[in-house]
């Protein structure tokens, strides 16, 4: 027995006749249902295809982006955004030499690179030393001796030091290089013949070429030691040196560069440079010139003649042609 919505309880023979005259409306829904299915069916297999296809091609496109993300990895443990990382198969040597101002510019990547220099003037002369390694992409270590000092008389070993280059970024269109420079001074000098006290010295390195002409411009602070005594004076130090090719082997430099005063011993002083080089080798290069000093306590005119070679590649990256 069924009840009906009121309640009541229904007949059989009503029940048939309810269920014969809502048969119409079921063939109805029936048939639209398995239309619609029917309809669905070729959504249901494009995504089916479109999954398939996506799991199929995945191990296909991990496999070619492999090498591209490798060479990536390589070029940026390379320092591939170093000009002088770019060239192939060579080393070329990147001079500080000769002037008081340092360039922004950076030894390639694994390369020694050594500078060396003598100086003479009345009553002084020295033998100056810079020993540059490309430790890492965009740092480079240094260490500077004077192996041999001679003031008024008085000769025997100079000073001492130890620091560091970062480049910040390299040029780039209107943006010029960019590095950050510290160096200890370590007085293993006698105290006639050195600073007598530690000293440190940070600089900001910026360096440009325009065409064939090459700029570099430092900025910097020196916090100079008192010797016998606790605390530092400190000076501030501003340079700008430019060269340029004269031939393919043959260039110019010349400079202006001033420290502020640092204490009474140490006045202000300014000097102005200038010197050929010639590039023996793309890893060795020679420089020669004087320069005077406009006020302060420098000499004179002090003349110079040094070189800068690049030694080796201690990672031995770079391939003879």
């Amino acid at each position: 027995m069924a009840l009906s919505e009121s309640g009541a309880l229904l007949e059989p023979q009503t029940l048939e006749n309810d269920y014969e005259s809502t048969r119409p409306a079921r063939l109805f829904l029936e048939r639209a249902r398995m239309a619609f299915s029917l309809s669905r069916a070729p959504l249901y297999c494009a995504i089916g295809l479109f999954v398939f296809y996506g799991l199929a091609a995945r191990p296909d496109a991990h496999a070619q982006e492999a090498p591209e993300k490798q060479e990536q990895l390589d070029t940026q443990s390379q320092g591939g955004n170093s000009q002088q990382d770019q060239i192939p198969g060579g080393i070329t040597a990147v001079p500080n030499r000769p002037t008081f101002a340092s360039t922004a510019e950076m030894v390639q990547l694994g390369v020694f690179e050594i500078e060396y220099g003598l100086e003479a003037t009345n009553g002084h002369q020295n033998i100056n030393g810079l020993l540059k390694w490309g430790a890492v992409t965009n740092l480079e270590l240094w260490f500077l001796n004077n192996p041999i000092e001679r003031d008024s008389g008085t000769a025997g070993v100079g000073d001492s030091g130890a620091g560091f280059k970062y480049k910040l970024f390299s040029q780039e269109k209107a943006r010029p290089t960019l590095a950050f420079l510290y160096v200890a001074t370590i007085p293993t000098a006698p105290p006639e013949l050195g600073a007598g006290a530690m000293q440190h010295l940070a600089q900001l390195l910026v360096s440009k070429d325009f065409g064939r002409h090459h700029f570099d411009f430092n900025e910097g602070v020196q916090f100079v030691g008192r010797p016998g005594s606790p605390g530092f004076d400190h000076t501030y130090f501003t340079a700008l040196s430019y060269s340029h090719p004269l031939t393919a082997k043959w260039a110019y430099t010349a400079e202006i560069a001033g420290f502020s005063r640092a204490n009474a011993a140490n006045p202000a002083s300014m000097t102005i440079l200038a010197a050929p080089t010639y590039a023996f080798s793309s890893r060795l290069v020679f420089d020669g010139g004087a320069y005077v000093a406009a006020y302060g306590n420098f000499p004179c005119v002090t003349f110079f003649f040094g070189l800068t070679y690049s030694v080796a590649d201690l990672y031995h990256r770079h391939r003879t042609p």
